[in-house]
């Protein structure tokens, strides 16, 4: 039974699974949108809209934070500099996914998870 068992495994181990969904929020944090499938899209959210919770205020500490968690100089420059400062009055939904349809090679859901302006 998988009473309260939360979370998606794609079939990763949990370091590659943490490696997936950290280059995935780089991704999405550089370039604003990122297309995926929708089942990686739904574990990103909740990734993203902590780390951008943390950033809406601009410390050293919260800063070693999300370096901790992203391990990319470039892409928490960019949370801290232009990202968080549109939210900073909005309590959270920082991210929107629109369905896209099915990939054509494995017919696999694709979304486009992007930053709500």
């Amino acid at each position: 039974m998988r009473h309260q068992k939360a979370g998606r495994k794609f079939g990763r181990n949990p370091a590659q699974r943490k490696a997936m969904l950290r280059q995935l929020a780089i991704s999405l944090i550089l370039n604003e949108r990122v297309t995926t499938t929708e089942a990686k899209a739904k574990e990103l959210r909740g990734v993203v809209e902590k780390l951008v919770t943390i950033a809406r205020e601009d410390s050293r500490h919260h800063r070693n934070l999300v370096m901790s968690r992203l391990d990319h100089t470039p892409s928490v420059e960019r949370l801290f500099d232009t990202v968080a400062p549109r939210y900073e009055d909005v309590p959270g939904g920082y991210t929107r996914i629109s369905k896209l349809g099915p990939r054509r090679g494995d017919a696999a859901p694709m979304v486009l998870i992007e930053f709500v302006v």
